[in-house]
């Protein structure tokens, strides 16, 4: 019997590359993969069905889960990290703390991007930050098409960018990305971010997932065995990778159920706390009874 062949969209990272190279072998199912050198571009075909299965970032999966789209998630982490560091603010016009950003033009990619829908939860768990107090500029849409920005948020000017506005004194802070934090006069809003990030990560027993695994219901249906060989083969691939742990001890791709019910179920959290997906989200409603028995 011939393998499975698979229309799949994953990035390049550490934990990916045995998978995509063709080190991890099978009978089962054939990957072929599209070049994704930016995988969050292709995110809305992801959700419009054109892979079987693919790289998703969380939040966007929730939202999809939320709307009924026909993808579902194995308990299986491409990428995680610790947001605290990516609100940041232009220390040429003042200083910016959780004190104090009540009030003040924040951009964000979008709305529901993944980044800032961590650190809007992170301010408002946390630090006691009214939400609603802060004045949200976005630059795109997200990728799912029934979520719809809060009516009180604002788009960008077109060809303008988050960190064009905020060096030009046009917002008062931004979701900034990592490379960004290294200019001299961008600072994160959040004050010793190190230590915060450590105490996160006691409080909540989890991590910050960044982009999951998901694919398609249709196939979780008509072959588990395929879906049950492709977590085989992610689990491959983050064991051949030279880091599979941060240098902190850390786990930020973990494998497994046991080891991933504590993140979704944060994110699902912070997501419904938002109002970024149309109704509550439990961990059944994420996980059914193949993939909740994928360790």
């Amino acid at each position: 019997m011939s393998a499975l062949k698979l229309k799949a969209m994953l990035g390049d990272y550490p934990n990916t590359m045995a998978l995509k190279n063709g080190d991890i072998k099978s009978d089962v199912v054939s990957l072929d993969f599209v070049k994704a050198e930016v995988p969050h571009d292709f995110f809305k075909q992801v959700i419009a069905g054109e892979f079987d299965v693919a790289e998703l970032a969380i939040m966007t999966y929730l939202q999809a889960r939320g709307w009924g789209k026909p993808i579902a998630a194995l308990p299986a982490a491409i990428s995680g990290r610790f947001q605290h560091p990516q609100l940041a603010y232009n220390t040429d016009r003042g200083t910016i703390t959780t004190k104090n950003i009540e009030g003040k033009r924040v951009g964000v990619r979008t709305y529901p991007q993944t980044t800032p829908t961590w650190i809007r939860g992170i301010l408002q768990s946390d630090y006691g930050v009214d939400l609603s107090k802060i004045h949200w500029v976005t630059f795109e849409d997200g990728h799912v098409p029934e979520y719809k920005d809060p009516a009180d948020s604002e788009r960008a000017p077109h060809g303008q960018t988050f960190m064009k506005m905020l060096q030009a004194g046009q917002i008062d802070a931004a979701v900034v990305m990592a490379p960004d934090l290294k200019l001299p006069n961008i600072k994160s809003v959040i004050e010793n971010p190190a230590a915060e990030i450590a105490a996160w990560h006691k409080r909540y027993n989890a991590i910050q997932l960044n982009h999951v695994f998901v694919v398609k219901e249709s196939l979780l249906k008509s072959s588990p065995e395929a879906v049950r060989e492709i977590f085989r083969m992610l689990k491959e691939s983050k064991k051949a990778a030279a880091e599979p742990i941060g240098a902190d001890g850390i786990d930020y791709r973990p494998i497994g159920f046991s080891n991933n019910r504590r993140n979704f179920e944060v994110a699902a959290q912070y997501a419904w706390q938002q109002r970024i997906i149309p109704h509550e989200l439990k961990i059944d409603d994420l996980f059914n009874d193949v993939t909740r028995v994928l360790e």
